[in-house]
Formats: structure tokens, sequence, C-alpha cells
């Protein structure tokens, strides 16, 4: 996909401005908002009047490995940017971190590893901590080992560190204390915890639980508005679309590819037209999702979980908030029943949708052939993922107006909505976006993807 310019928005603007402007800062908004595109254009900036490459990000594993490098790619002027992501096994990683780059990204489980890895020879001039919440359980003398890892480096020899996430207190003020630290050692919120808690919360009856006092909202608030930017005022007109993509695992892109070729080879033989298109994709869509049909029985087996991941990142940055999933296989199905226990199924009882609009239903799994014209989500939540994605544009369309933003509107809910899209990279979960974005029929999507196949190097 060839690059393209970046013309951001407003809020996008305010983040530029405000990271460029603050060596040490958090930043506020959800998914969707172009924090990533917004934090990548201001180290741009900043990288013409002074040293902040190499960058370090730090992110959940699925993050760091695909959504940070494909930023980089999507725009002009980061195109150029060399990002090298740092996972895997020791010696994977100790392979990446001998490249060239500007920037490196890697998962928060690193972190203990990475820096005892460099010792007094820390190379990272900038720290970026996207999901930043990752950082909340910070004590000076306690928390997380990877907290406790970044802290030894973060105020002695990183210049600037930027903090990113959708959900600062998904648990409560309690939260802000851990991550505040790394932006300003406690000057804001007290240099310990324990100081924190004092000032701003009382105690339970079993002396253990704390509760804010009235006034802490609004005092913390205060305190922490010249180095926080509060991302509001998204636009509700239309559904913020976010793209996920997840690598299939090598054993599952040589199945997925032999698949794929022989697929094509029985459409040409015989004709698009003469087959249904679509039917033919059905065993790819499985493979893509992580499971395939062994038999004829509908019989299946799972062959990786790299969607599950992704949707679990998705529920975490919900941080609480419910979140509706699409789904299209009985194998899509049961392993998100598997993987999410306490999911519920959209199903014909009315208790179901009452207790989904009471908010009692923090994950609801969805057919969109179940969700038909008349069926009213939108009290219940604001988000929604495709785990699965499949060829018919009513039901595609169909569950997003369950939620839609004139839903929102008739519930008198002043709220954006978000639809993720968890896709499989180069698989067909990219000919069927094309189809639900184009309205083109599945034959002309299939022929136009056999074409590109015939025409790239080795096809």
């Amino acid at each position: 996909m060839a690059s393209k310019p970046f013309t951001p928005h407003p809020y996008q603007l305010d983040i530029i401005e405000f990271v460029t402007g603050n060596a040490r800062c958090s930043v506020w908004a959800g998914m969707g908002t172009g924090k990533t595109v917004s934090t990548l254009t201001a180290l741009e900036h900043l990288s013409l009047v002074e040293e902040v490459y190499p960058a370090l990000v730090l992110a959940p594993l699925r993050v760091a490995r695909t959504t940070w490098p494909d930023e980089v790619a999507k725009w002009v002027h980061t195109e150029h940017l060399r990002i090298v992501p740092v996972t895997g096994n020791v010696k994977q990683r100790l392979t990446a971190l001998a490249k060239p780059a500007d920037v490196y990204t890697t998962n928060y489980e690193q972190l203990p590893w990475l820096v005892e890895h460099y010792g007094d020879h820390w190379p990272f001039k900038t720290v970026v901590a996207d999901e930043q919440t990752r950082l909340k359980s910070y004590r000076t003398r306690q928390g997380s080992k990877r907290a406790k890892a970044l802290a030894q480096v973060a105020h002695t020899q990183v210049s600037r560190f930027i903090g990113l996430t959708g959900t600062p207190s998904p648990n409560g003020l309690a939260d802000l204390w851990g991550q505040t630290w790394f932006v300003d050692r406690g000057e804001r919120l007290g240099r310990t915890y324990s100081a924190f808690e004092a000032r701003w919360f009382s105690k339970g009856w079993d002396g253990f639980s704390v509760s804010p006092l009235p006034t802490a909202q609004k005092e913390i608030e205060s305190r922490l508005k010249d180095v926080c930017l509060t991302v509001t005022g998204l636009p509700v007109d239309e559904p913020i679309v976010n793209n996920l993509y997840v690598e299939l695992p090598t054993d599952a892109r040589e199945t997925y590819d032999a698949m794929e070729k022989e697929m094509f080879m029985e459409i040409e033989e015989f004709g698009v037209e003469a087959l249904n298109a679509a039917a033919k994709t059905m065993k790819l869509l499985q493979l893509a999702n992580g499971a395939a049909y062994i038999d004829d029985k509908q019989n299946w087996r799972e062959v990786h979980d790299e969607k599950i991941e992704a949707l679990r990142s998705v529920i975490e940055e919900a941080a609480g908030a419910p979140v509706l999933v699409a789904y299209h296989f009985k194998s899509d199905l049961a392993r998100l029943r598997a993987a999410f226990p306490k999911a519920r199924v959209l199903d014909a009882d009315p208790a179901t949708i009452r207790e989904w609009n009471e908010g009692r239903i923090p994950l609801l799994l969805a057919h969109p052939a179940s969700a038909g014209h008349g069926l009213n989500l939108a009290r219940g939540g604001n988000i929604l993922a495709f785990f699965s994605l499949n060829w018919s544009l009513e039901n595609y369309m169909q569950i997003i107006e369950r939620i839609g933003p004139m839903r929102q509107k008739q519930e008198g809910l002043d709220r954006p909505v978000f639809v993720h899209h968890i896709m499989a990279r180069d698989t067909v979960d990219y000919m069927v976006l094309e189809r639900l974005k184009s309205k083109r029929t599945v034959q002309e999507i299939l022929l136009e993807a056999m074409e590109r196949k015939r025409e790239a190097p080795g096809g």
C-alpha cells in the first residue's frame, strides 16, 4: 500500500503540539484517535532541533510487533523512519537490537531483560509508553518487575517520556500515581504512593480498602493539567474505524498459502461465474480466524490464537466498557467462549438484550445474522469488534447499526462509536473488507486478487 500525506484533525494537532512542547507528558485519548501517528509526527518535528532518536516504544506484544511498524509505513512524512520490533526469544531480540534504527518497539514483558542488557549504557533518548496503564502498579518499593525496571532509567537516562492511553484510570483515581511517577517522579501527586493515598483517599471500615475524598478528582486533575492532555469531542456522525492486523504464525501461513493457491486454481479452471465464489473462500476465512475444519462434519482444530490475543487487547483498552463482538463460524464462537468464559451470546431471550443495555454484560458475542432489524443495543455499549469478517454487506451494516451513531443519539448518548476489524495480514480478510467498503461483487474482488498474485514476483 502506498504511503499517503498526513492531514491531521484538530485534536491530532493538539496532541502533536502538546507532545512537542512537553519533554515528559501523558496523552489520554481513545483507540482510533491517531495517538500513534501524532506521536511519530511530534518526534519528527522535534528531531529537527534535538536528538530524540533512537526512541523506544513500549507496547503490548501485538501492537509492538505490527501496529507501530504499520503506522510508520502508512504516511509520507514517516515512511523514511527505520523501525525494528524487538520481540521473540533472546537470540531474535539481540539480532533486532543490532540493526540500526530510529525507533525500536518491544513489549512490556521485555523491560527487565532490556534494562539489564544495557546496564549503564542505555541508548534510548526517548521512551514512548503505549498503553501506559501497564505501569500503573509501580510503587517506589514494590510493584511489577517491568515497571521497577523502567524506573531505573526513566529519570536518569531518558530525555523524553511520552505516555499514551485511552483509559488512564480504569479502576479509579488510584491508578494514576504509578503512571504519573514516570512523568514527574512524584512531583505532582506525591513522592510515594503512601503520600498520594494519605492526601486524597480515606480508609474503608475494614482498614484496607480506600475511596477518594470528595475533592480528589478536581484537585488531581488540576495538578496534572500541565503534563496530561485529554482528547475529547470526537466526531459521532460516523463510526471511528480501526483495523487491527495480526500475523499468521509460520505453520498457519504455509497451510493458508497452499489452500489459497488451490482455491485460485479451481476458480480459474472452472470459471468464477460457475461457482459460488464466496463459498470457495470459507476455509480461508476460517483459517485466518484461527481454526481449520478437518472434515465434512464440521470438526475443526485450532491452528493459531492471534485474533484471540488481538481481541484481548481491545477488551483491555476498553477497561471495563462493554464490547460487542461479531463472529461468523461455530468454531469462532467455541474458541471465543473458551478464551472469555464470562462472555454472553446474543440470543432470542429478551433478558439478554435487557442485561446488555443495563451494562451488566461486559462481553457480548453476536452473529451478525442474529442482530437483525429493529434490535437496539446502543445503550449497552459503543465498541464493536469484528473477530470475523464475512461477505454479507447487509449483515455487516446491520450489526454496526445496532450500536451506531444514530442509535446512540436516539438514546441521548453523545459518544463516538468504535468499530475494530481484526484482520489476518495478507489473507482473504482483505478481500472481504474491500467488498464491504466498495460494494463490488465477490467475483470482481477475487478475480482482481488472482491477477495481483500472477503479477507478483514468484506468483
